[in-house]
């Protein structure tokens, strides 16, 4: 045996224990500068006026993750990995997990797409795929939708591009629309008038455009008249069930306005046939006997 092989052998345990501390270190202070830096891009760029907030948590992510693959590569660098080989290694590894993962693949590209086109930002509410609430956070892969009794909603990036998406937020003022139906013999230009007087009331509902009360059409059960109103987006929503209570109100306290009403007539001339079998519509003496013997008995202890 070499003399010295114990000395080389204790030396190598030495180095390798001294680059595991190091790379554990590397690894910890790297971990924590990658949360310190996206937390504070985050914060940074949240007091810039006006920037936007998907952009805003799409670059702290950036800035995240970027600071984690130099951490990894300065780690493995400890251990003697050459990082241009890894770097290849990478690449084809990614090339094959691309074509495994071309589903998630899309999301990606689904979601770049989202962040360019900007059909919704975080906070609006949109309506996608039947899913309705509003928007927390635009990732990569998913979105993240908030409904308005609170039920926490991930989405693929793929599946909301590729399908019609309605905002309800974007634009600054909305319309109602709901219909009021009135009975047939009902004074109409007189509740057009009272839901008139309820529109203009309203603080809320704003002068220009000018509010309306169109006829919409002629139902089977009434006269059926659309309530139209611009409304500010933010209260929407409230004004709009305000506006249904007080209409209501209003009408109930007009003379000669109605709301439809349902009777059922029956005619006493028809007779229902009686549809049960000829045991059952005898008379209560041919179904008991008893009752015949009891009957005789009364009429023999009577006086002529």
């Amino acid at each position: 045996m070499h003399p010295n092989l114990p000395l080389q052998f204790q030396s190598r345990i030495l180095d390798g224990g001294i680059n595991l501390v190091a790379a554990v270190l590397i690894l910890i202070i790297g971990w924590t500068v990658a949360r310190f830096a996206g937390r504070s891009t985050r914060f940074a760029l949240s007091k810039i006026p006006h920037f936007d907030a998907t952009l805003r948590l799409l670059l702290a992510s950036f800035v995240r993750y970027g600071i984690i693959a130099v951490t990894i590569i300065a780690v493995l660098q400890r251990f003697g990995v050459e990082t241009t080989s890894l770097i290849a290694m990478l690449g084809a590894v990614g090339l094959a997990v691309g074509l495994a993962l071309q589903g998630t693949l899309s999301n990606v590209a689904a979601g770049v797409m989202i962040l360019l086109v900007r059909p919704f930002r975080v906070g609006e509410k949109i309506e996608s795929g039947g899913i309705k609430g509003t928007v927390r956070e635009i990732e990569l892969f998913r979105t993240t939708v908030v409904t308005d009794d609170m039920i926490y909603i991930s989405i693929p990036n793929a599946a909301i591009f590729s399908t019609t998406i309605t905002n309800y937020s974007r634009e600054p003022t909305r319309r109602t629309n709901f219909p009021i139906t009135l009975d047939h013999a009902s004074d109409v230009e007189r509740a057009q008038k009272a839901i008139l007087a309820v529109l203009d009331s309203n603080p809320k509902v704003l002068k220009t455009p000018a509010p309306g009360t169109p006829v919409d059409s002629f139902g089977e059960n009434g006269v059926i008249i659309a309530v139209q109103a611009w409304i500010r987006t933010p209260d929407f929503g409230n004004t709009q069930d305000e506006l249904r209570r007080q209409i209501k109100i209003a009408l109930d306290a007009e003379d000669k306005v109605l709301f439809p009403q349902r009777f059922a007539q029956i005619k006493a001339s028809e007779r229902v046939p009686d549809s049960r079998p000829p045991a059952a519509q005898s008379s209560p003496a041919q179904r008991n006997p008893a009752l015949v013997r009891y009957a005789d008995r009364s009429d023999s202890g009577r006086n002529p």
